[in-house]
């Protein structure tokens, strides 16, 4: 199957950040994204471009334009947040994200009333149905067909340090489960979610393709939900593995890693380098050690086997990255990358808030609306 890649400029950027809704008075989830999306619409029936639906009621989906500089990707998401706002707060909703929910029960959740979300409930069934997780998604144009699957297999090495840097979801309907990231491991049992296998070229994916829509796995590509996947449509590598951030400056932190990292994988495509890779079962365990232990994972580095805390990787690498950020404008937000170092990324603030307040799960979703509301200091 032939699969046209769409052009792109380079280093172009879009985000995606999942919200989820609360009651106010509860912290449960509140099913009010029909009446948001119907009050924000542009057009009558139509959904506003950059305000939309998500599998669950209990969800809306902020995604902006093109955009060249995270700081323009970053104040787009807050034009719209805002306009979600104005419709919310009289309504007594709040606006939260995290990987999970800390205490609501994902059976009584309502599945939006769309054809495709049927779809993927009448197949996945139980699993499915407990997709009650949010995240962020990132997008970087790439300007060379050729250039995604290299670049690919280069970003599965860092799959940790995005884990480890965005994990939030420590709990999950009212339990402690002792997980970093326990939407990680809720995700990945998703047929077509998970890790990519790493391809030598973009015909080997199309080959594979073929071969899912012939066997029924799948009836379209885009139906394949990895944690970092090729978007031909809008011929960008789109990376997905992020649990859901609560700041807009986290949010900014990690375009700019993703950003800064595509581009030095792309500059060295263009000195004709080769891009290293690792065995695809170390990092299917830096995957996993980082939704389990977060910022305490002992990462493997390298084919070789060495071994390194996430944090102390992560620091070196953020130095190794300044060029290209002040290069891209974006210097800034990926100092940000420290704010989370220092403060403690949201899994960490979420169970010391819980520790604060004598196990309140309440305390925690307060906590959440709070910093998506007011940011971090």
């Amino acid at each position: 199957m032939k699969i046209d890649f769409a052009d792109s400029e380079r280093g172009t950027l879009g985000i995606e950040w999942e919200l989820a809704l609360v009651n106010h008075a509860s912290g449960e989830l509140a099913p009010a994204a029909p009446a948001i999306l119907k009050a924000v619409e542009l057009i009558e029936g139509e959904e506003h471009p950059h305000i939309t639906a998500e599998l669950l009621t209990n969800t809306v989906e902020i995604v902006t334009g093109v955009h060249h500089t995270v700081a323009d990707g970053v104040a787009d998401l807050a034009r719209s947040i805002d306009l979600v706002r104005e419709v919310a707060d009289p309504m007594g909703v709040e606006l939260m994200c995290a990987g999970t929910h800390p205490f609501s029960q994902w059976f009584t959740q309502e599945v939006t009333d769309k054809a495709r979300y049927a779809t993927l409930i009448d197949r996945t069934q139980w699993w499915g149905r407990q997709m009650m997780i949010w995240g962020v998604h990132v997008h970087v144009g790439i300007e060379d067909r050729d250039k995604i699957m290299p670049i690919m297999n280069g970003l599965l090495n860092y799959i940790p340090h995005f884990q480890a840097l965005s994990a939030s979801s420590p709990y999950w309907s009212g339990e402690s489960t002792g997980y970093a990231s326990s939407r990680a491991m809720l995700f990945q049992q998703l047929p077509t979610a998970g890790l990519p296998p790493q391809f030598a070229g973009w015909a080997d994916y199309e080959s594979m393709v073929d071969d899912m829509l012939r066997v029924g796995v799948v009836d379209h590509y885009n139906e394949l939900r990895w944690d970092i996947r090729p978007s031909a449509r809008w011929g960008t590598i789109e990376v997905r593995i992020c649990d859901g951030l609560a700041t807009q400056r986290e949010i900014g932190a990690i375009v700019a890693l993703t950003q800064c990292l595509v581009e030095e994988l792309s500059t060295r495509l263009d000195r004709g380098e080769d891009i290293a890779t690792m065995p695809q079962w170390f990092v299917r365990e830096n995957k996993w050690r980082a939704a389990r232990y977060g910022m305490d994972a002992i990462i493997i580095q390298n084919a070789a086997g060495d071994e390194r805390l996430v944090g102390d990787d992560l620091r070196e690498l953020l130095t190794r990255l300044e060029a290209i950020a002040a290069r891209l404008g974006c210097l800034a937000e990926l100092g940000d990358v420290h704010l989370i170092l220092d403060r403690g990324a949201s899994y960490q603030r979420q169970l010391s808030v819980a520790e604060a307040n004598g196990g309140s799960l309440k305390a925690v979703v307060a906590s959440l609306v709070r910093e998506l509301r007011d940011g971090l200091d």
